[in-house]
């Protein structure tokens, strides 16, 4: 089918838009540790990295979809544990959620131990590689895209559409990138919520690669709920400093 002939479609269109929202919401996972990781950096390099690490989010995506076959294909069985079958996609989902389970659990004991230095994520601003900044980005960026470009191939079989969406989505990360960065600095309760978001993220991917579906609308319905909270609390909190 041409481009014109899917311009003409409703119910591309429809596959689009919701195509759109779900790239969107799955690359608000990817932002928060972009986030938190380029927050390490000094100030002068923590906007490069975090083009830098979108700018590869998008490039991964895009070459992926040039490579939608093999992606395909990583859905089945290469490996079988004790009766369970696992596929490339199961093992690329279960070793990126313990690497983000492994992480959020580092920092979070950073921020409870500050002393504890050899326990920090990624180190401090003052000693923390530029180069390995970026390599643990593109390391989630793989797991994430290879997430997001199956769960494309499930929603529809239109490759133009797919790229729509990825290119829409990355730019809405783009632009988001900074404000949310910002935002969590200045707020280190935030902070925390947003490791706890990412624990949360690690062990679902973990779960999906052995084989338990979680939905993702239950996921983000709670991390929503979560951030309406901690807003609220917020909101407090400068409603009592301004009563001071």
């Amino acid at each position: 089918m041409d481009l014109l002939a899917l311009a003409q479609d409703p119910t591309v269109w429809v596959a689009l838009l919701t195509l759109i929202v779900m790239e969107v919401v799955l690359g608000i996972d990817n932002l928060i540790f972009i986030s938190i990781l380029t927050n390490k950096l000094p100030e002068h390099q923590r906007e490069r990295a975090r083009r830098i690490g979108i700018g590869l989010a998008l490039i991964m995506r895009l070459g992926l979809l040039a490579t939608v076959a093999w992606i395909v294909q990583l859905t089945q069985p290469v490996i079988t544990i004790l009766g369970n079958e696992f596929s490339w996609k199961d093992i690329i989902l279960i070793a990126g959620g313990l690497f983000l389970v492994w992480k959020a659990t580092k920092e979070i004991h950073h921020a409870m131990d500050p002393v504890d230095h050899k326990d920090n994520m990624v180190g401090s601003a003052a000693t923390v590689s530029y180069g390995g900044v970026i390599a643990q980005i593109l390391l989630l960026d793989l797991v994430f895209s290879i997430d997001s470009i199956i769960t494309a191939v499930g929603m529809t079989p239109h490759v133009p559409i797919m790229v729509i969406a990825v290119v829409v989505a990355v730019t809405v990360m783009l632009l988001a990138a900074n404000p949310l960065a910002n935002f969590i600095e200045k707020n280190p309760t935030i902070v925390m919520l947003a490791l706890s978001f990412l624990m949360l993220i690690g062990t679902t991917l973990i779960a999906e690669g052995m084989g338990f579906h979680v939905p993702k609308g239950y996921v983000y319905a709670a991390m929503a709920f979560s951030a309406l909270v901690e807003l609220l609390n917020m909101l407090s909190r400068n409603a009592r400093r301004k009563k001071a």
